[in-house]
């Protein structure tokens, strides 16, 4: 898949809000997650905290907020679409990656309907959402060089200057290089990389 956007925002630590609402206690957490399996060891590890709740409903974006591959959520036994789309919503409108939302509730005995329930979930992710520090993901990805041998102490001199990282080199009539390096120092660094080779350097596109 060709990468299309860039950087991005996700939370530093785990944050946790608290409010009660017709006696049913919510307890709303933001956590941050590398990937979908981290964000589903969370969610089994924050339910053995609260055993005796009665819902524990969900929400992440487990990745770059684009990539519609890492999305998931779970209403846990709430009426349908009461709970984890609402949740999910306030985390895509708050154009966060790597983030878990988990809504723990403690049910007081007395129906929100499902206008409340909306309210209650989606408004718990909102409020733990405004304690959170965030920090920056580089958005990088892999890209193919093809160059002959001469060239060498040129591509290692330019990946320095723009801190691409060597993933594996191929030796045969050409060097084949596979490098990782940011999206916002790819373009730059392919044109430097035309110009020093008069266009002898081949460079692949960009791939997460």
């Amino acid at each position: 898949m060709e990468i299309t956007s860039s950087d991005y925002l996700k939370p530093k630590y785990t944050v946790i809000s608290e409010e009660l609402i017709k006696k049913s206690r919510f307890i709303s957490l933001i956590v941050p997650v590398l990937n979908r399996q981290q964000a589903q060891q969370q969610i089994v590890e924050i339910k053995q905290q609260h055993p005796q709740a009665r819902h524990h409903c969900w929400a992440f974006v487990a990745g770059h907020p684009s990539d519609s591959q890492c999305l998931g959520f779970s209403d846990d036994g709430e009426p349908s679409g009461t709970a984890g789309k609402p949740m999910l919503a306030q985390l895509q409108g708050s154009g966060l990656g790597q983030v878990l939302a988990l809504v723990v509730r403690y049910s007081g005995g007395i129906k929100l309907g499902t206008g409340g329930l909306v309210k209650a979930y989606g408004g718990g992710v909102q409020q733990a959402l405004s304690l959170i520090e965030t920090e920056t993901v580089v958005a990088s990805g892999e890209c193919l060089l093809e160059f002959d041998y001469a060239h060498t102490s040129q591509v290692e001199l330019l990946l320095e200057r723009y801190q691409a990282i060597k993933v594996d080199t191929q030796f045969s009539d050409v060097a084949q290089m596979r490098i990782s390096i940011a999206q916002s120092y790819y373009a730059e660094l392919k044109q430097q990389l035309i110009n020093v080779s008069s266009g002898q350097i081949n460079v692949g596109k960009l791939l997460s």
